[in-house]
């Protein structure tokens, strides 16, 4: 089938004429309908897409999906939320239309974790999206839909979103690659918010190759974003040369090392050390790798900062969310009882209990506690990165503590506090903005596992050359999931 190939071969085929959009197209909305059945990734398959002409751009013909945070003009846009479960917008995002201008065609919206606050992809109002690589396995989230379904091959790409991990884990959980750039270099402009200082575009592919394409296309200033940049002079795809030769990269001793843990569960071991064989694969590109030791008390304050910074700016960026303005009306006599009804009926209850913490944290008896704190953690743990990147070109890291957790399994759920810090660290990357990737490290018990790549900001070429680097000497480039597959 066509659809498996990357962008560049699909480009060929395209320009050949040995494929039309339109069958391309026809092609992918016929996986989606597939996929739909066994891994409930979409919200909207879009039947009857408006096919471009090929042009010069590789991206011209091309069909992409669409995370359902992303404004769609005529399109139902939820965020996977019943509070926006008929909402349809009247304008797209900027990050859209840049790929619309490109040529690239959009023919579904995936499922996600309600408006981004989820790492499971299991609060989609439309039900839990599940792992093609095996159905009783969770996708990752938030951009659950759109990492199963590249992964399925229903797309060379797909958009996501990443406050805290959400376009990289699901990257590692379905063995693709997910990448969100330097903070500002695609612009938000249509994204609906969550954590406005926390959030970033990105997209989701199955090569490094493509993830350069994709975002080549996304980037640039835009001056309905007043936090985008004038990125006109980074190349992605030009920059990808495979010389790493004399980089350096660092990992964190507390986080990467067997060692660190007392409790050393099999799956734990397995994932570490299929971590540091990786390592050995840079050593023989000529990269310098040193073990580096940060404070455990900031690491261990990590997932808090979080929690704390984000739930205060999602609880501040939904209060729109009435049902008043748009949205299901709720039911009441006076305006109070239509908005509590509407709230109460629409958010799930993880919203729900985000809303109750920011709230509490935005309390101006409490904002100097908990808030204004929390901003100075994170400026501490910015600062020691900056640092450090002044020495190093990049962090790698393993992502996850091990493979995606069983839907039904509660026990299986990432609760350990002792490993909290490996589930969460990537955050890091969205508490300076700085560009991250996650390609694919090989398998444990028959499920992929992630490595990640995080760089200093605006140093996105050099972080997604060590990817491609790395890639080309690992046979995980292009893979796609079928359950059993490695059994």
């Amino acid at each position: 089938m066509a659809i498996i190939n990357n962008i560049e071969k699909l480009h060929e085929m395209l320009v050949n004429k040995e494929i039309t959009p339109l069958e391309l197209v026809n092609e992918s909305l016929e996986k989606s309908k597939s996929v739909q059945d066994k891994c409930n990734a979409f919200v909207t398959i879009i039947e009857n897409p408006k096919i471009t002409n090929v042009t010069e751009n590789m991206l011209s013909g091309i069909p992409f999906g669409i995370k359902d945070n992303y404004s769609t003009k005529g399109i139902l846009s939820t965020g996977s939320s019943n509070t926006l479960k008929d909402y349809i917008p009247i304008f797209s995002a900027t990050a859209v239309l840049n790929l619309e201008k490109a040529g690239a065609i959009g023919v579904n919206k995936t499922a996600m974790d309600e408006f981004g606050m989820g790492g499971t992809g299991t609060t989609c109002h439309t039900g839990p999206v599940r792992n093609p690589w095996d159905l009783k396995r969770m996708a990752g989230g938030s951009s659950a839909g759109s990492a199963a379904a590249v992964a399925s091959g229903v797309y060379p790409f797909a958009l996501g979103s990443d406050t805290g991990d959400s376009i990289r884990k699901p990257a590692a959980y379905c063995g693709i690659v997910g990448y969100k750039p330097t903070y500002g270099m695609i612009s938000r402009y249509g994204l609906f918010p969550f954590a406005s200082s926390l959030d970033h575009c990105g997209c989701l592919t199955r090569s490094v190759k493509d993830a350069a394409i994709v975002v080549d296309a996304m980037k640039g200033i835009d001056p309905k974003d007043q936090t985008t940049w004038d990125s006109q002079n980074i190349h992605l795809y030009d920059a990808l040369n495979g010389n790493i030769k004399g980089k350096k990269l660092f990992y964190i001793k507390e986080i990467a090392n067997i060692e660190s843990y007392q409790n050393k569960s099999e799956m734990l071991k397995k994932h570490l050390a299929n971590f540091h064989q990786t390592l050995d694969i840079l050593k023989r590109l000529g990269v310098t790798i040193d073990e580096v030791s940060i404070d455990k008390s900031i690491l261990a304050s990590l997932p808090s900062v979080y929690v704390c910074i984000s739930c205060a700016e999602a609880t501040s960026n939904m209060s729109n969310l009435t049902g008043i303005i748009f949205g299901p009306r709720g039911e009441g006599n006076n305006y109070e009882e239509i908005i509590k009804d509407h709230r109460t009926k629409g958010f799930s209850p993880l919203i729900k209990r985000r809303f109750v913490i920011g709230s509490y944290i935005l309390q101006k008896e409490n904002q100097e506690r908990y808030f204004v704190n929390a901003q100075r953690v994170r400026r501490l743990i910015v600062d020691q990165m900056k640092d450090l990147f002044k020495n190093y070109d990049a962090l790698i890291m393993p992502v996850g503590s091990g493979i995606a957790p069983y839907l039904e399994d509660d026990n299986n759920m990432i609760d350990n506090e002792e490993t909290r810090i490996l589930e969460e660290h990537l955050q890091i990357g969205n508490f300076g903005g700085f560009p991250s990737i996650t390609i694919p490290n090989g398998f444990i018990d028959n499920m992929p596992v992630g490595i990640n790549i995080t760089g200093n900001c605006y140093d996105d070429e050099n972080v997604l050359n060590i990817a491609y680097a790395l890639e080309k000497e690992m046979p995980y480039q292009g893979q796609i999931a079928k359950e059993g597959e490695n059994e």
